[in-house]
């Protein structure tokens, strides 16, 4: 019998191979240092490591513990005694500042002051805001010695010690003879404050033979009760108290001031200026 063959007709069978996937040798070498890393690193765990080493680093990270430190004998230990030097506050007090004490305040003086000051102290403005100096032009007249003879200058001031007008009889006109007459004329940038008011009050009455007149430019803070008393006390003691004219800020500039020869020109409202300073200088003195 013959054999039965397939009905199928025979033909060509394809094999598909299985594609290896070649890595290039720079990739395949970073994997493997990587994994020879991570093996390292695995080795050194302190899971991996004896018994003895792990011992060995809890005791180590025990003696480096703040509790097990030695304790120094000088440093501030509780209630203890505290090491010499700065000591900071504790946890209930304060810092206490110790006073400073700050150099004593000077005067300046001179002949003949900068123009840029005498047009900006001096200006009879109604609100004077940023004018924190006194500037006090003085001419004393002596009479009673064989030759007359007479003092000419500046002071400034920052009101921050001695005001300039108590300064005047400090500095320039210290020294006082019965004998001789003394006509003081000032030329001031504001009118005298309460305090420096009863000072100079005070020095006319011991000084007989001293006459005072007081030029201001403007008046210091003339709505305060005790600046207004302290003008009629003065006018009282016998100074002569008025306002600066054009005319007066002129012959200032011509005597006192750096000017380069130069013609003193009046600012925008000098002569109303005056006016309005003038009318509130005579209703504080009537």
């Amino acid at each position: 019998m013959a054999d039965k063959k397939d009905s199928k007709t025979p033909g060509k069978v394809l094999i598909k191979k299985k594609e290896k996937k070649v890595e290039s040798k720079p990739e395949k070498k970073k994997e493997k240092d990587k994994d020879e890393k991570i093996k390292k690193k695995a080795e050194k765990g302190p899971e991996n490591q004896p018994e003895k080493d792990k011992d060995e680093m809890v005791k180590k990270k025990a003696e480096k513990s703040p509790e097990n430190q030695p304790k120094n004998e000088d440093t501030p230990q509780g209630n203890g005694n505290v090491a010499e030097g700065a000591q900071g506050p504790g946890k209930e007090e304060e810092y206490e500042l110790e006073p400073m004490e700050l150099p004593p305040f000077e005067i300046i003086a001179g002949d003949r002051m900068n123009p840029i000051f005498f047009k900006f102290q001096f200006k009879n403005v109604e609100y004077s805001s940023g004018r924190n100096k006194t500037f006090l032009c003085y001419q004393v007249d002596i009479q009673g010695q064989a030759e007359a003879d007479g003092l000419r200058g500046y002071l400034e001031d920052e009101h921050s010690g001695v005001h300039a007008e108590e300064a005047f009889f400090q500095q320039v006109l210290a020294l006082y003879d019965t004998s001789l007459r003394y006509t003081v004329t000032w030329y001031t940038s504001s009118s005298p404050c309460a305090a420096c008011s009863a000072k100079l009050v005070e020095i006319l009455q011991n000084r007989k033979t001293l006459r005072l007149n007081i030029h201001c430019s403007r008046l210091f803070e003339w709505e305060e009760p005790e600046i207004q008393a302290g003008l009629q006390e003065l006018v009282k003691a016998g100074c002569k108290l008025r306002m600066m004219r054009p005319l007066d800020f002129a012959y200032v500039w011509s005597t006192f001031v750096e000017n380069e020869e130069d013609n003193f020109t009046p600012w925008e409202d000098c002569q109303d200026n005056y006016e309005y300073y003038d009318e509130k200088l005579c209703d504080i003195l009537k």
